[in-house]
């Protein structure tokens, strides 16, 4: 049996991310006033999809505990639909987008963190708030995972929204076109020395790592039966 209940730690992660999301957003940075803002950077996207994943997951919890014994038909329906959601957006963006930025950052980091994250951005952002955003995310995400119970859409639909959100990050990324700096300095790197472009491999890592997250999700979780979604969850059986 969990320590702490799901609902409390849905709770307490979901006003993580409002915080970290309300103190970036306060940092006044040249970045945020060129083209896109910081809707440019995949990091800001991915706390976005974070916070609006345990948002749903919230209301979720709460639409379960306030319909429980009412017997409603339609209430019921309605939070089927809502869980529905939430396990689709966990397995095609929250899953897939927030381990593909914690690994790729923390790697080029490591390698040369000029290329990502460059020593001037210590005067902007503590380094609380850069691993709020870099770092968490990932133990986070496991933490929901590994304490409710998910049932995952197929392979197919999952690819096609993983495809379609990084194509559209990939189009709104080419800032360079825009009389903008590269987003990330790698990207202008690859740029210069003519690799194909030299963000696609970047930016399209979510839509490589959603194919194995949905098929081995699929198998080692099937989906349950209509009494079960949502209402039992997972963790109280642990």
């Amino acid at each position: 049996m969990a320590l702490v209940p799901c609902q409390v730690l849905r709770a307490a992660i979901l006003l993580s991310y409002c915080s970290i999301l309300c103190n970036y957003k306060a940092i006044e940075m040249p970045s945020h006033q060129t083209y896109g803002g910081s809707w440019k950077f995949l990091t800001f996207i991915d706390l976005v999809i974070q916070a609006v994943f345990f948002g749903i997951c919230v209301l979720s919890d709460l639409s379960s505990l306030l319909t429980r014994g009412s017997g409603n038909q339609e209430q019921e329906r309605q939070l089927k639909k809502l869980i529905s959601l939430r396990d689709w957006m966990l397995a095609v963006l929250a899953f897939p987008v927030g381990v593909f930025v914690v690994a790729v950052f923390w790697i080029i980091y490591a390698y040369d963190r000029e290329m990502i994250y460059p020593k001037l951005l210590d005067n902007f952002i503590p380094g609380w708030l850069n691993h709020g955003m870099h770092t968490t995310v990932l133990p986070f995400i496991l933490i929901e995972m590994r304490t409710s119970h998910h049932a995952y859409p197929s392979r197919s639909s999952g690819l096609a929204a993983i495809c379609t959100f990084s194509v559209g990050y990939i189009l709104c990324s080419q800032t360079a076109f825009a009389g903008a700096p590269w987003v990330l300095a790698l990207h202008g790197i690859c740029h210069g020395t003519g690799m194909l472009p030299g963000h696609l491999p970047i930016s399209s890592g979510p839509s490589l790592r959603t194919g194995h997250t949905t098929v081995n999700s699929n198998t080692q979780h099937p989906t349950p039966t209509p009494t079960d979604t949502g209402r039992t969850e997972h963790f109280k059986q642990q």
